[in-house]
């Protein structure tokens, strides 16, 4: 009986074919907006955490300037130096790396070839905690940090735009008419999707040669922070508060002229906001949804007006109310169902294109593609039960006698 019914309801689906693309036409955009608006909130959620990631695990950063009551910082407070970072590595238990740094941009260069890049002076802790690898060469020896010697470790598209393919170990590059001598190359991190930014474009020298050599100065413009895994980054940076207020002598009660930001806190504020405007695009995307319900129900009733006679017939020869009810039912799941399928191969191949292009990434959703399946059935069944129930309900002389 099911099976008939079924066959029924694709004959008379088919029967008016465009009438019935026309009809679904609302299903189709609201199922693939929807579908395209959680897999690129999904994917651009991904890809901004497996940036921040990619930075380094457990990582807190210790920055110079008073926070202002909108939550930005004033650059306005004396810089950090040396000895605040020996202290962070000495004094606050559980660290992996502690990377004091300063950095500016320069130009670089190599016999004719010179490239404009980030500088970077710290140690080999900055290396350990933000997960960078030496390609070919050393890191920095002991003597060459505390003594700021001139060498350094360039990024790989620094290596690749003076070297080419040829090694860069033993050569001598200039940095502000001064000679570095390099001793390594890292592996590549490929660009990041943050801002679109070349994490492999730098240079990485000793602190104490930048200070002296590059900036003239001793300050340290933030201080990098590697907490071991399974310590909590909460209490490290409870402690870092608590050292600083010590050594900057910041009485009780007054505001803190440094800022301590934790990764993992950023990654959660940035998932929450990702996760928010997804949720509010989708549900504007899902209106469309409820306007294709309404269509569906409307065509529905014209086909129920249109059919008056047939039902009538079919109810006379003996058919059964339900059966005239499942019957109108089905065509409108099945009409929405087949929309919702087609609104799904849009939806991921629309997400697909668009992750491409924004060099997000493409992260597939099972879970979105049910709930989206199962709630364009649903809307086949509450937007359909209407006109088949007004079917089911005719009466078969009054539906007999209709022109």
């Amino acid at each position: 009986m099911w099976w008939q019914t079924i066959l029924l309801s694709l004959r008379e689906i088919r029967r008016n074919l465009m009438r019935s693309i026309l009809t679904i036409l609302g299903i189709v955009i609201g199922v693939a907006a929807v579908i395209t608006m959680v897999t690129l909130g999904t994917g651009a959620t991904a890809s901004v955490t497996s940036e921040i990631e990619s930075m380094g695990s457990n990582l807190l950063y210790v920055m110079p300037g008073q926070e202002s009551q909108e939550g930005g910082i004033r650059a306005e407070s004396k810089p950090f130096d040396y000895a605040d970072a020996t202290a962070i590595e000495k004094e606050i238990d559980g660290l992996a790396a502690v990377a004091p740094i300063a950095q500016g941009s320069s130009q670089v260069i190599y016999g004719s070839e010179n490239r404009s890049t980030t500088i970077y002076g710290s140690t080999n802790g900055y290396i350990t905690g933000q997960n960078w690898v030496i390609g070919k060469g050393r890191p920095f020896s002991e003597g060459e940090i505390h003594s700021g010697n001139a060498v350094c470790i360039l990024g790989l598209t620094v290596q690749e735009k003076l070297f080419g393919s040829q090694t860069s170990i033993g050569s001598t590059i200039r940095l502000k008419n001064i000679s570095f001598k390099v001793i390594g190359v890292f592996n590549s991190k490929d660009t990041g999707s943050i801002g679109n930014m070349d994490q492999d474009d730098f240079v990485l020298i000793p602190i104490r040669a930048y200070q002296r050599k590059i900036a003239g100065n001793t300050d340290v413009m933030q201080i990098l922070i590697s907490a071991k895994n399974g310590v909590s980054t909460a209490k490290v940076k409870e402690d870092i508060v608590q050292l600083m207020h010590e050594r900057r002598r910041i009485a009780e009660g007054k505001a803190n002229d440094f800022n301590v930001m934790d990764m993992k806190e950023l990654v959660k504020s940035i998932t929450k906001v990702t996760g928010i405007l997804t949720a509010l695009l989708s549900a504007i995307a899902g209106i469309s949804l409820l306007v294709g319900g309404i269509g569906i129900m409307n065509i529905m009733l014209v086909s129920v007006t249109e059919r008056t006679r047939e039902i009538g017939i079919r109810l006379a020869i003996g058919a059964l109310e339900r059966d005239v009810l499942s019957q109108f039912l089905l065509e409108a799941v099945v009409l929405t169902s087949l929309g919702g399928f087609i609104g799904i191969i849009l939806g991921l191949s629309g997400a697909a294109v668009i992750s491409h292009f924004l060099k997000i990434s493409f992260v597939f959703s099972p879970g979105i593609i049910i709930i989206a399946f199962a709630f364009s059935a649903g809307v086949g069944v509450v937007f359909g039960y209407f006109p088949a129930r007004k079917a089911a309900m005719l009466d078969p002389i009054e539906a007999l006698r209709h022109e």
